[in-house]
């Protein structure tokens, strides 16, 4: 299909854990809000558009956040609530879009590519809009143009539950006059060298030759400067819930070491969860299987709140671990896998962990991105390093080491 014939929607849940909460609460209603780690050390994961009118914003220090708003109301939150609602929209979306991608836990992309001459593709996703703030009384927001980077940018404008359609051949003409930082590939370090350029205004960028682009920007240069002239080919990819990332080690002689074992899971779990949040993906889903020496196989699963911490992982695969573990035979094999693989990790992050524990992650990773996988690992988890053969990642793990430093 030519790329200019698509129909692209991006519909994204407006301050989607503001949102839930004052679905709990209607007191909450108007009302500053910040929700987050409650210590001293705590971090913002996200917040009422009545607080971002004080300057407050996501990833800022709880503390900060509270000078500036003062009369915010502060929240911890509870992340099983937001799984709750994501997947009541979620499903909701499924019945309704041809294909669809969950690319976040509050964010979705539908092609409604040849609908137009059905239904409107305009029309239909105005309805669906107005099913999920019915259904699920959370408020929502869409852009339809005809890729993935219009959309987007189409849903920020709209916001707040609002909605915005950019007709075909007006895609450059709708981005120029925007801030630079509106295109979703433009971090804090990329703007840094864009503002040294001078470049501030997505027209600017349009303008400029795409060889100077790449020269400051490298590899991901050109791919920047297309999008800032509303060119993108990105597919939809179809969401599957059984996206998934496993590991499992086979042991060279069977073994009956209680702790042995432990130590492996949790090693074994902390290096998933690193990947995860390498490729920035969060897990809804874990799963622990054994193999006895009998080569009797079983495993356990259960679904959690959407996270990639380490502290919140580990605990629950041996839990599944003890539960699992009833015959006291022989292991010949041990795995994991986390599936219900969505976007959005660093958001999550934030939820979920107060600012000195990111930093310790934040560390932690670095460290492993310089000097591989197993440049750290926690001290129950050592012996995992000589009890077996691994056979990792029998699953999906691609997406997730594409963005491994090299």
């Amino acid at each position: 299909m030519n790329p200019s014939d698509r129909t692209i929607v991006h519909m994204d849940l407006d301050s989607f854990f503001v949102s839930v909460e004052r679905l709990l609460d209607r007191r909450l209603e108007g009302r500053p809000i910040l929700i987050g780690g409650t210590s001293g050390r705590g971090v913002v994961a996200s917040c009422s558009y009545e607080a971002r009118a004080f300057g407050v914003h996501s990833a800022m220090p709880m503390q900060l956040a509270r000078q500036l708003c003062p009369e915010a109301v502060v929240i911890r939150g509870n992340s099983a609530s937001y799984s709750t609602q994501s997947q009541k929209v979620t499903e909701i979306i499924r019945e309704s879009a041809p294909v669809f991608e969950k690319s976040s836990i509050d964010e979705f992309y539908l092609d409604f590519s040849g609908m137009e001459r059905f239904f409107g593709a305009y029309r239909y996703a105005t309805e669906l809009r107005q099913r999920i703030q019915r259904e699920t009384g959370l408020p929502i927001s869409f852009g339809l143009s005809i890729n993935k980077t219009v959309s987007k940018v189409a849903t920020g404008e709209a916001k707040p539950n609002n909605q915005m359609k950019v007709d075909r051949g007006f895609e450059r003409g709708f981005l120029a006059p925007l801030p630079v930082q509106r295109l979703p590939m433009v971090g804090q370090q990329t703007y840094k060298s864009l503002s040294e350029l001078g470049v501030r205004k997505i027209q600017t960028l349009q303008e400029m030759p795409v060889d100077l682009v790449e020269r400051v920007l490298g590899k991901n240069g050109r791919s920047l400067w297309e999008k800032a002239r509303g060119e993108d080919r990105s597919p939809v990819v179809p969401f599957h819930e059984r996206k998934s990332i496993s590991t499992e080690r086979t042991f060279d002689r069977d073994t009956i070491d209680v702790h042995r074992l432990r130590g492996l899971l949790t090693a074994m779990t902390e290096n998933l969860a690193y990947q995860l949040r390498r490729g920035n993906r969060l897990t809804a889903c874990i799963t622990v299987k054994l193999r006895y020496s009998d080569f009797d196989t079983r495993s356990l699963q259960e679904r959690i709140p959407y996270t990639a911490a380490d502290h919140e992982l580990i605990p629950k695969a041996l839990s599944l671990f003890e539960r699992l573990y009833q015959r006291r035979l022989l292991v010949r094999l041990v795995g994991i896998r986390f599936s219900e693989l969505v976007g959005g990790g660093h958001q999550m992050d934030l939820f979920t962990a107060d600012q000195e524990r990111l930093e310790l992650y934040k560390a932690m990773d670095q460290m492993r991105n310089r000097y591989g996988d197993r440049a750290v690992i926690r001290a129950s988890g050592l012996e995992a390093r000589t009890i077996g053969r691994s056979n990792p990642f029998n699953g999906d793990p691609p997406p997730l080491l594409a963005n491994r430093r090299q």
